[in-house]
């Protein structure tokens, strides 16, 4: 069943909208520690480490308090705010050449923690019959605002005038966002009642919790991939890091347009052994990249990578959406992203630890655990129906 017109707004609105958001952040993290050494006060590595990792902190922090708020005063003001927040923290980066003011800046980037509200929005205003395709398209968006930064990141900044001038352009972009939201992107036209129950509920579902910890395992193993494949890409093809876009571009589209129709399977009833067919896939990716040599592991290990992560970025924030209580949605899918941003430094700290011992081969290898760890809980996922009695509002 297609999308609707109502549906494709709402899917592309917000999609185009959150991964424009994120275009500078991408831009600026692999220039970022160089920058900051050469600030005028020459801070300490800690301060640096603690500007770069601020945003994530944050954003684990707020995105439950957020995705409840949204639940309570509807998801656009939730959305307005949260984008007016990350402008200010871009401005206040923007302005200063003191570590700890851009450390204070970032963490007010993350602060405006709306990925729970958006992932709400859209399933209010999406059916269950497409869900899937459609937070699988939003979630591309954020795929393709990291390749794009690749391609654009040296001449932004030449052109922008470096770390600094980034800033600005995404705090612009992010207030020219709003009015976008407010009235490109459809609302539902149903409120949720008032919430009676407390946020307990939430962490009470085991199998809310399940997908949780399915999203944390999954953003672990990303940052394992982008540890050890730059430096498998720069051996084995001889190409700088700002050509990767040239092999990450086809793969991440390719996979995507092949993801779509196994996605409308599971929106029409085969969600589970979509689901646990993707973690296999996951893990057989990561031991093939890390273990079979030349350009054949490196091609193989990322088509087989990038074709279940497009489907799980899809599935899983629709399963929560399904699962969730309708007054709860918020809430739930605050959990959730909090989860996904909790896995990046765990998986920073994996792939660290397996670079020292092992090198770049041994990353992907180690984190082929990750996925099998998450079967071991994975399959005991209790079916969903194919539909909900609900319709898109």
């Amino acid at each position: 069943m297609p999308m609707n017109s109502r549906e494709l707004k709402a899917t592309f609105g917000l999609g185009a909208v959150y991964a424009l958001r994120m275009l500078g952040v991408f831009m600026i993290l692999p220039i970022f520690e160089l920058y900051a050494k050469g600030l005028p006060a020459h801070p300490a590595q800690a301060w640096i480490y603690a500007a770069l990792t601020a945003s994530g902190l944050a954003q684990a922090l707020f995105q439950i308090p957020l995705g409840r708020l949204s639940d309570r005063i509807g998801r656009k003001p939730v959305i307005a705010m949260g984008m007016l927040m990350f402008a200010l923290g871009s401005f206040v980066a923007g302005q200063s050449d003191r570590i700890e003011m851009i450390a204070l800046g970032r963490f007010l980037q993350g602060a405006g923690a709306i990925s729970s509200a958006v992932t709400a929005l859209l399933a209010d205003v999406t059916r269950d019959e497409v869900r899937t395709v459609a937070m699988a398209i939003m979630g591309a968006g954020m795929g393709l605002a990291f390749v794009l930064a690749i391609i654009l990141g040296s001449a932004a900044e030449n052109l922008l005038g470096g770390v600094r001038g980034i800033f600005m352009l995404t705090a612009v972009l992010s207030i020219l966002a709003i009015p976008v939201v407010w009235l490109a992107v459809p609302s539902a036209e149903q409120r949720a009642p008032v919430i009676a129950r407390s946020i307990g509920s939430v962490f009470a579902d085991r199998d809310l919790l399940r997908l949780s910890g399915g999203i944390l395992l999954l953003h672990a193993v990303v940052p394992c991939l982008f540890t050890g494949m730059p430096l498998l890409i720069q051996q084995d093809f001889g190409w700088s890091s700002d050509q990767h876009w040239k092999l990450y571009l086809p793969v991440l589209v390719g996979t995507l347009i092949f993801a779509l129709p196994l996605m409308r399977r599971a929106d029409k009833g085969g969600a589970r052994g979509l689901l646990l067919g993707s973690i296999a896939l996951l893990a057989v990716s990561l031991l093939v990249a890390g273990l079979v040599p030349g350009k054949t592991g490196v091609i193989a290990g990322l088509v087989l990578f990038f074709l279940p992560f497009n489907l799980l970025e899809g599935l899983l924030p629709s399963l929560v959406s399904r699962r969730a209580p309708p007054d709860q949605k918020g809430a739930a899918l605050g959990v959730y992203a909090t989860a996904q941003f909790l896995g990046q430094p765990v998986g920073g700290i994996l792939g660290l630890w397996a670079m020292n011992h092992h090198g770049p081969a041994g990353v992907l290898a180690t984190a082929a655990v990750l996925p099998l760890l998450w079967l071991t809980f994975a399959h005991k996922l209790q079916p969903m129906p194919a539909r909900s009695a609900q319709t898109a509002a």
